[in-house]
């Protein structure tokens, strides 16, 4: 309140106050000279100088009486004819901004204000009669012009401030917030489909923004109504639980929108069934826009599978397991179109936010949550294996090592089951090519081996030893190699991960001659490897800033 109160104060009390005093002051100061001394009849007219200024004359204020009236119009015409122009221009670019503007009750008050003061101008020029002047209404109208032109100030400032992308943005957020905090109290069937319809508008008008500041390439503006998008759902969530049973059904007001028309009938029950029907929309919105972004705003595809984490992780801590189920459906549709797009840079930020929503299903006891996650990882992982794409195979091992790494830590139970499906993910060659991500995946297997050594649990390294018993000393020897040149934790380029993939803190590297004394290799023994070799310090980080 107190913030409000404030910007109240900066926006209309300060420059009505200021304007209206130092237009006050410099009326009095020379009004009160001239009565004094320049405007003579002071002889004759021994009054102070507030009488002589209200002592109006009939025959002589027929004509101020008049000009108050046309300019209290005239300021009316200019303020409808500034608005209206920037009003159009705002609406040609974001869609509902004109009824949004006529809804505002600051809009209105102001409109509503110059309106009665005109109206009240024109009957005053007629109400001045010979011997009759009703002062205390021309003084009031003298006011309101005086106070109308002061006001265009301020009040051009709140349109354009009220027209800016950026408050849009939050107004139809707030807007939809408020509609869905009514469905706490709605009970009928109606009532609840007449609340889904603003609902579902206020997504698609914050999709439509997104979209438009895409192809005008304005990144802050793309990213503020994703980010908006984003607290719409997790406002949402927070009263979701208050919503009665009718309002999870798909009602008549959305049910004919194109996005679930074209769904299967048994998908559309599940929606029903789930309670997730907003939740989808805000994600299949999300996904619209993450296809659109991917080859023109990278940034907003990033965000887009941040925003998207922070529900997983929202409905996480409220136990809604069919919104995580939907939100890892969403994140292996991002991951899908960028293996497709064939962009690797944007699969390495994609899966980072991945291994980062799996943690906290970790954190928060979803462990078959966890092991679901770690076999979609896994799958686009091969598949990026597949399609030569091989730092993607990279990433999600190193991205797996980290998660049995964390579950190993915090003792979670499925720490077994984790590790077989990361020991699934090595895959053998088809070609030469293949082999740099195969390296990649069998480097990422030995540091989370070598975890295990340093902290006793030599069963589990024994079962990543085992599994890389048949590899060729040859293979084994260029993947120590490797490892033990990287001895920087950061790498030498800015990356979103912001860590070397490849580095082991000091108590890890110690174990690698008897991790690799199992698998019978040597350190300093000629393997006839290639001497070329070169460091791959985190090994895709090039690739994947290409």
């Amino acid at each position: 309140m107190s913030g409000s109160r404030a910007r109240w104060q900066r926006r209309w009390l300060v420059p009505v106050v200021i304007l209206v005093g130092a237009a006050l002051a410099l009326f009095v100061t020379f009004y009160t000279l001239d009565h004094a001394v320049t405007g003579g009849g002071a002889a004759t007219a021994p009054e102070s100088a507030l009488e002589r200024f209200v002592k109006f004359d009939p025959d002589r204020i027929q004509d101020g009486v008049s000009a108050l009236a046309g300019m209290i119009a005239a300021v009316l015409g200019i303020v409808i004819t500034v608005v209206s122009i920037i009003v159009q221009l705002s609406a040609d670019r974001y869609t509902g901004v004109a009824q949004m503007f006529l809804r505002d009750r600051t809009n209105l008050a102001v409109v509503a204000y110059y309106v009665v003061a005109c109206v009240c101008g024109v009957w005053l020029s007629m109400s001045v009669q010979k011997d009759f002047v009703p002062r205390a209404l021309v003084l009031t109208i003298m006011a309101a012009t005086s106070f109308g032109l002061v006001l265009m100030v301020p009040y051009f400032s709140y349109v354009f401030w009220f027209l800016e992308p950026a408050n849009i943005i939050d107004r139809i957020r707030v807007q939809a917030v408020r509609v869905v905090k009514a469905t706490a109290h709605a009970r009928t069937e109606d009532r609840c489909a007449m609340l889904q319809a603003p609902t579902l508008s206020a997504m698609e008008e914050l999709t439509d923004i997104t979209s438009n500041s895409i192809s005008g390439k304005d990144k802050i503006i793309a990213s503020r109504a994703v980010d908006s998008l984003r607290d719409l759902c997790l406002d949402y969530l927070s009263i979701k639980s208050k919503a009665p049973p009718v309002w999870f059904l798909i009602g008549e007001g959305i049910a004919k929108n194109p996005d679930f028309v074209a769904m299967d009938p048994d998908s559309l029950r599940d929606l029903e069934s789930q309670r997730t029907w907003v939740e989808w929309k805000i994600l299949r919105q999300y996904l619209g826009i993450y296809n659109e972004a991917l080859t023109s705003m990278r940034d907003i595809t990033y965000l887009i599978a941040i925003d998207s984490r922070y529900i997983g992780e929202a409905a996480g801590g409220r136990g809604d397991r069919a919104l995580i189920e939907l939100v890892f459906r969403f994140m292996n549709s991002y991951l899908r179109a960028t293996l497709n797009a064939r962009d690797v840079r944007t699969a390495y930020n994609v899966l980072n936010q991945y291994r980062l929503l799996v943690e906290s299903m970790l954190r928060q006891g979803y462990g078959d949550m966890v092991l679901q996650g770690i076999r979609y990882m896994q799958y686009y992982g091969q598949t990026g294996y597949n399609m030569n794409l091989t730092f993607v195979a990279e990433s999600v091992a190193y991205d797996v090592s980290a998660l049995c790494h964390l579950a190993h830590e915090i003792g979670a139970g499925v720490q077994g089951e984790m590790l077989a499906q990361f020991l699934e993910l090595d895959q053998p060659l088809r070609d030469k090519s293949q082999e740099k991500g195969l390296l990649g995946v069998r480097k990422a297997q030995v540091k989370l081996a070598t975890y295990y050594l340093a902290v006793g649990d030599e069963a589990k390294a024994q079962l990543i030893a085992g599994d890389m018993r048949e590899e060729p000393a040859q293979r084994l020897a260029v993947i120590r190699d490797q490892l033990e040149r990287v001895t920087s934790k950061d790498f030498w380029e800015i990356t979103d991960r912001g860590s070397n993939f490849e580095y082991m803190p000091p108590e890890q590297r110690a174990q690698m001659d008897t991790f690799f004394g199992w698998l019978g290799v040597d350190k300093g023994r000629d393997y006839m490897r290639p001497t070329t070799e070169e460091p791959t310090a985190p090994t895709g980080a090039a690739e994947g800033g290409s």
